[in-house]
């Protein structure tokens, strides 16, 4: 492969990061909120995939894609509202609720969003970082989403939520001791609630990236089981919202690998590239849950931990 071509790679590799990396950031950060109150919510892929299903269909219905990332956050959050509400009930299993709760919301959408497949909805703009560069390539794959951004912020947000707010102490009480948390009269179930409604509402604020940007369509294989691998991720980031960042951009990139080698004309090896980020999720599954090893920052009542 010549520099000319390895540099276009790299510059392919940058922007399709910062696209893919989207719903990972968003989608992760949720599931950081959630399990820092003592929850695991496996039901954020259903939240993903309902909430690209409700921005695409509410920006095609108003002709505003920003009305279709709200909508997506609320239908996010009503799914996390309902698995937080009956995980509060007694003898309940929160990685059991989660997994129905995944089917629950993409049976839900794909239900409902069969009507969608075909139209064309608005799609949220983008900005125009590759300004600079003459070469039509460099400004494509350099137009990167505000909701990006606004990921970041959602990340650097949530870090100070947790290290500076009387909020976060409380979430992190009732996530690394339930005794504790009772001792000092703590709302446990509507701090978790909370948290898993919230959470979930940031995955649906990542399914309407899917749906409105990148790859910007509905359609039933939209996710490719984004908000399974999130879980991954957080463990990855050893539950710090800032760290999210720098994961779901490895995420991105891997999976921004294949279409840009595709773009100097590698083809050889096409569906092995595009597995990348499942042989990711892996390696950090083996790499980081082996036995022996500690999980540094896991909330002490995650299922995971017990």
């Amino acid at each position: 492969m010549t520099g000319g071509a390895l540099t276009t790679v790299a510059i392919a590799m940058l922007g399709g990061s910062l696209r893919v990396s989207t719903p990972f950031l968003f989608v992760s950060l949720g599931e950081c909120l959630t399990e820092k109150s003592g929850r695991i919510n496996l039901g954020n892929e259903g939240a993903l995939v309902l909430g690209a299903m409700v921005a695409y269909a509410t920006s095609y219905q108003t002709a505003s894609p920003w009305a279709g990332v709200l909508a997506g956050a609320l239908a996010g959050a009503l799914l996390g509202a309902l698995h937080g509400t009956v995980c509060s009930l007694a003898r309940v299993n929160d990685v059991a609720m989660g997994i129905a709760i995944m089917l629950a919301g993409s049976g839900l959408a794909f239900f409902f969003g069969k009507p969608y497949v075909q139209p064309s909805a608005p799609h949220l703009p983008t900005l125009p970082l590759g300004f600079w560069s003459d070469l039509p390539q460099v400004r494509s794959a350099l137009d990167v989403s505000p909701l990006f951004f606004a990921g970041v912020l959602a990340a650097i947000a949530l870090h100070w939520l947790f290290r500076t707010t009387r909020i976060g102490l409380r979430i992190r009480i009732v996530g690394d001791s339930e005794d504790a948390a009772r001792a000092l009269g703590l709302p446990i179930d509507r701090i978790r609630l909370v948290a898993t409604a919230v959470g979930s509402g940031l995955a649906g604020v990542g399914g309407a990236f899917l749906s409105l940007v990148y790859p910007g369509s509905w359609n039933e294989g939209l996710s490719s089981g984004q908000g399974l691998m999130a879980v991954a991720l957080v463990v990855f980031a050893r539950w710090n919202p800032l760290v999210c960042i720098a994961a779901a951009l490895l995420f991105g990139a891997a999976g921004a690998l294949g279409p840009s080698l595709q773009t100097v004309g590698v083809t050889q090896g096409y569906y092995l590239f595009y597995a990348a980020p499942y042989v990711v999720t892996l390696a950090i599954l083996v790499l980081t849950v082996a036995p022996g090893r500690s999980l540094r920052g896991m909330p002490g009542e995650l299922s995971l931990g017990k």
